[in-house]
């Protein structure tokens, strides 16, 4: 399970060349129960002024927000102010509206509710046209979410299916809004980024002056002959065959999502503070026992791997934010969540030791869409022996 000291030399080397020619902007953690193996900062953290990454830098690590939400909620159930089987009703009115009264907590926060997403990632609709025609600044209080998604018909019934849901997190935010007295940032900030250590996290809007927080950038690559699927790619753009094309600029994201986060995505959170988060979930210091053990156990299976090499994830299922991998032999190989936005992608994962060894867990944030994808790739590779 842990990486050899050449190993990590040599990813090292990878990810300063990739640097090197604009593949990768973000920090890498690896560590090892509470002891780091691994920690550094590679690439651009704002291209408009050339300032470079550090440790330090606070990325948008997008759907890991979902973790946060999830912890949030647990806890009020365990404060018995909220229910995970009661309606969703009892908590948001929502009358008048497509979400059945069946969805309870549990069904949102596990992807089992069939409500409509807002943006259907899994059937590749784009979240950020989304803001092509609505003001993304006039979504800032986790209630601006609702006309998003609430009229449009369920994509199965209640129970029924696996499909991951955005905006389910949305709905269980209003719900901890209620049960708290408090806005869902407020409330995480409090009782969860202080309770598990997390100094550095926050909510930053994307409008304001912050120091050391990363501005999320995409490549705009130079044209080429072959069109986009939907006709004309918008000018400077490149079409959806573009990928090798040089790269003649940069495009910031600032309006490409809501510019604070909500309950679904959008904190700004450092890598070793991802590390400390799951190691603090883990360790039982945000939940007590039971919901600690519901937390990092599946609870519905999203899908199945066929044909799945030895060691590698035979099945996917989904716990209460965490995505958990499992192997033929029925051993978790992984518990993980990961992001990704215009202009940020993250991850946080956690490899069980084995036989008495430590475990092992990993953050990687860059401030690009693709960034994060290669550096967790390769680390995969190296903590499994792939």
């Amino acid at each position: 399970m842990d990486p050899s000291t050449s190993a990590l030399s040599a990813f090292d080397d990878h990810l300063r060349a990739a640097a090197a020619h604009d593949e990768f902007s973000g920090v890498v953690l690896v560590s090892r129960e509470g002891e780091t193996l691994f920690e550094e900062a590679y690439g651009i953290a704002s291209r408009r002024w050339g300032v470079p990454v550090t440790v330090s830098t606070r990325f948008d690590v997008a759907s890991v927000t979902k973790l946060f939400t999830s912890v949030a909620v647990l806890q009020q159930v365990a404060a018995g102010t909220l229910d995970l089987d009661a309606s969703i009703h009892d908590y948001v009115d929502l009358d008048g509206t497509q979400i059945p009264r069946r969805a309870t907590l549990r069904h949102l926060l596990s992807h089992t509710s069939g409500i409509a997403d807002d943006a259907d990632e899994e059937a590749g609709e784009s979240y950020e046209a989304l803001w092509v025609d609505k003001p993304n600044y006039s979504v800032t209080q986790t209630a601006d979410f609702l006309p998003q998604f609430v009229h449009k018909p369920p994509t199965f019934p209640v129970g029924e299916g696996c499909r991951y849901c955005n905006v389910g997190y949305v709905l269980a935010g209003l719900a901890l809004e209620r049960a708290a007295g408090l806005t869902y940032r407020d409330y995480v900030r409090e009782h969860v980024f202080a309770r598990a250590g997390m100094a550095s996290s926050g909510f930053f809007d994307m409008r304001e002056a912050v120091p050391d927080v990363a501005e999320g950038w995409e490549p705009v690559r130079a044209e080429t002959s072959a069109p986009a699927p939907d006709g004309d790619a918008p000018d400077g753009a490149a079409s959806a065959d573009d990928g090798d094309a040089p790269v003649v600029g940069w495009r910031q994201n600032i309006y490409s999502y809501p510019p604070i986060g909500s309950p679904d995505g959008g904190a700004h959170v450092t890598a070793a503070d991802l590390v400390r988060f799951l190691d603090a979930v883990r360790a039982g210091e945000l939940l007590p026992p039971d919901l600690t053990a519901a937390f990092l156990s599946p609870q519905a299976l999203h899908h199945e791997v066929p044909d799945a090499a030895p060691g590698k994830a035979a099945a996917v299922h989904f716990a209460f934010g965490l995505e958990i991998e499992t192997t033929a032999e029925g051993r978790v190989r992984s518990l993980s969540k990961d992001g990704i936005n215009t202009g940020a992608s993250a991850i946080v994962r956690h490899y069980p030791g084995r036989d008495g060894a430590p475990g092992v867990t990993i953050a990687v944030v860059s401030n690009s869409e693709d960034g994060a994808w290669d550096p967790i790739s390769r680390l995969d590779d190296l903590l499994t022996g792939s």
